[in-house]
């Protein structure tokens, strides 16, 4: 894409310089403009002329350049290399528009045109991993972003090429700023380089993409990253791009599916920007957020009866309970179910727990599993008659007892009249009896 692009500026060029010749021919009359070049040496001239008159492109280029080599200090040094930048681009020669390129920029630092075709090829030696170019193509960037608003008009160039080459420009400018800072991962200033280059250009394929991920890299996630996703996906596979478009198909649905909490309805948003060709500024609202720990609180009493529920799931709910008033009235169904089973303290309750802690008075164990994996105590227990000896921490057992209240947050049950699994008396088996002996 961006060589692709880098070919449209530099043919910008050879259509706004034509055929030009010196402003002042060798023997022309007095009272031309001074600020008109004037080739003095009719040799020099006429090597320029025949240079320019060049048919072939390639041979244009070299023939440009032999003139550059033989004339050094000619006053048209920097004309004689864009010529030959053109007719290289024409012959398809990249290496050599870049080598020229970089050519005039050591004689004029802040030439515009140059400055764009260096930072569009360098771009795209640095998509391909090249740390030097990326180097060079962020330096080269910026300066023609400062340079750009200040460039006037070539003379021999009109003002409709002169407007199109310069938002061309700017598109390429832009685009290469927002990939320098996608890189360092600055994406907020990669997404306004991006906005910027997109409106110059919403069907590079690079830019919107990219800009895309700029958007959906951020913390929090910026929604409107998935609506450059459904544009870039079909601007590859109308470009035949199969692995691109599968590639960032792949990308973009995880991130819906993370924000969302599942597939559904990623086709339609992708349809649903088919005709668009602004991000409307409701987008975001399209997308519904994946429901949150106390939604599912209220889903799970919504879509069972809590009599039904385990207790690592009556405890999720109940630890809810400060979310919504929903979440309150959740948890109080959940808990008048465990009163109902207990009988309004009448029957007593037996839980599989993992001891954390434990005297001879008092238990504090873990019901759920992540809490017995992080060993973090979940439920308090009063033990009716002390024991003898307090279980060790790590035991996995049972306590039978009233649970009285609980806390949501942090979460933890309170029982009382609470016991352990009566000790198993130790079984004895009897001697084995001798058998007799054979005779």
């Amino acid at each position: 894409m961006k060589k692709v692009l880098v070919m449209v500026v530099l043919a910008f060029i050879t259509t706004a310089l034509g055929q030009p010749t010196p402003q002042t021919q060798p023997g022309q009359q007095p009272g031309t403009p001074t600020s008109q070049k004037v080739i003095k040496d009719p040799a020099e001239y006429n090597a320029y002329i025949t240079a320019l008159n060049t048919q072939d492109p390639a041979a244009r280029g070299a023939a440009m350049e032999a003139f550059v080599k033989q004339y050094p200090q000619s006053v048209v040094l920097t004309d004689a290399l864009e010529q030959a930048m053109a007719a290289y681009q024409q012959a398809g020669n990249s290496a050599k528009v870049e080598e020229l390129a970089k050519r005039i920029l050591q004689l004029q630092p802040n030439n515009i045109r140059a400055l764009a075709i260096v930072t569009a090829l360098g771009r795209g030696k640095a998509t391909l991993g090249d740390p030097n170019a990326l180097k060079e193509m962020c330096t080269s960037s910026q300066t023609g972003l400062q340079q750009l608003p200040s460039w006037t008009k070539p003379g021999e160039m009109s003002d409709a090429d002169f407007q199109k080459l310069k938002t061309q420009m700017s598109g390429i400018f832009n685009g290469a700023g927002g990939f320098c800072a996608l890189q360092s991962k600055n994406y907020p200033q990669a997404r306004d380089f991006y906005t910027q280059a997109f409106q110059i250009d919403p069907n590079d394929l690079q830019n919107v993409y990219q800009l895309a991920v700029a958007d959906l890299e951020q913390n929090p996630i910026d929604l409107n990253g998935l609506w450059y996703c459904a544009k870039a996906i079909p601007l590859a596979q109308k470009q035949n791009n199969a692995q691109a478009a599968s590639g960032m198909a792949a990308y973009c649905k995880a991130k819906y599916k993370r924000f969302h909490g599942g597939e559904d309805g990623w086709n339609e948003l992708l349809a649903s920007t088919a005709s668009e060709t602004a991000l409307p500024p409701d987008f975001p609202k399209r997308i519904k957020p994946a429901p949150t720990p106390c939604d599912l609180a209220v889903q799970a009493v919504q879509q069972n009866d809590p009599a039904t529920l385990g207790f690592s799931d009556k405890e999720f709910i109940l630890s809810k309970a400060n979310c919504s008033p929903a979440n309150k009235e959740a948890a109080d169904k959940v808990w008048q179910s465990i009163l109902t089973m207990e009988k309004n303290g009448e029957a007593r309750l037996e839980i599989p727990v993992k001891i954390v802690s434990a005297t001879t008075d008092t238990i504090d164990a873990a019901i759920t599993d992540e809490n017995q994996a992080a060993n973090k105590a979940d439920i308090h227990v009063e033990l009716e008659k002390p024991v003898t000896k307090a279980p060790a921490a790590g035991t996995m057992t049972k306590v039978t007892g009233v649970i009285t209240k609980y806390v949501a947050d942090p979460f933890m049950f309170t029982m009382e009249k609470g016991a352990l699994p009566a000790a198993k008396p130790p079984v004895h088996h009897p001697p084995a009896k001798k058998g007799k002996k054979k005779k």
